[in-house]
């Protein structure tokens, strides 16, 4: 249910910043949102409060944000209280950065390798996305897992290319099992 509020939610923003032709300004405020709610608890404590009534959330949306974004955010982030929504907002927003980053072209991707990679090895990784997918910019995510032993695993989306070694063993290990001695 959670992410379909989102999708929902979020497809609406981002028809909205399409419309308004104000994409690029509406993800900024959509990221400094996100980092509002993120760097103050006690905010989102308040527009989740079962006791505080609408109208007060309300107030609070005006006072914090209204001066500080456009008049469509600002009224997004009413109509979401007034639905009574507030407590997916980070679904929502998540949800409406990832849909910009891909009407950009710019993709997310995360490469786990056994070791850290250096900086040329992380240009020569990008370089290969750019080259074998749709897309204009990397968002890249670099993580290492020695289990690994060797290779990289890379998913962009629900999509995984899994080069490594541990993964290679495993799969000869498969064939092997099958194999019958008589």
């Amino acid at each position: 249910m959670a992410k379909l509020i989102a999708k929902t939610y979020g497809e609406a923003l981002f028809e909205t910043a399409l419309e308004k032709k104000k994409i690029d300004e509406m993800y900024e405020e959509a990221q400094g949102i996100q980092a509002v709610l993120s760097e103050n608890p006690k905010l989102v404590r308040l527009f989740n409060h079962p006791n505080i009534i609408k109208e007060e959330k309300l107030q609070v949306v005006e006072a914090v944000f209204a001066s500080r974004l456009s008049q469509e955010m600002t009224g997004f982030l009413r109509i979401v209280i007034e639905k009574g929504r507030q407590n997916e907002l980070d679904g929502i927003f998540d949800w409406f950065i990832a849909k910009v980053k891909e009407h950009k072209k710019i993709g997310i991707a995360y490469v786990t390798s056994a070791a850290a990679l250096s900086d040329r090895q992380k240009n020569q990784v990008e370089k290969k996305l750019l080259a074998t997918t749709a897309y204009e910019a990397f968002e890249i995510h670099f993580s290492v897992d020695e289990s690994l032993i060797g290779g990289l695993v890379i998913r962009i989306g629900d999509r995984v290319v899994d080069s490594s070694i541990k993964s290679r063993l495993y799969e000869m290990r498969k064939e092997l099992m099958k194999i019958q001695l008589n």
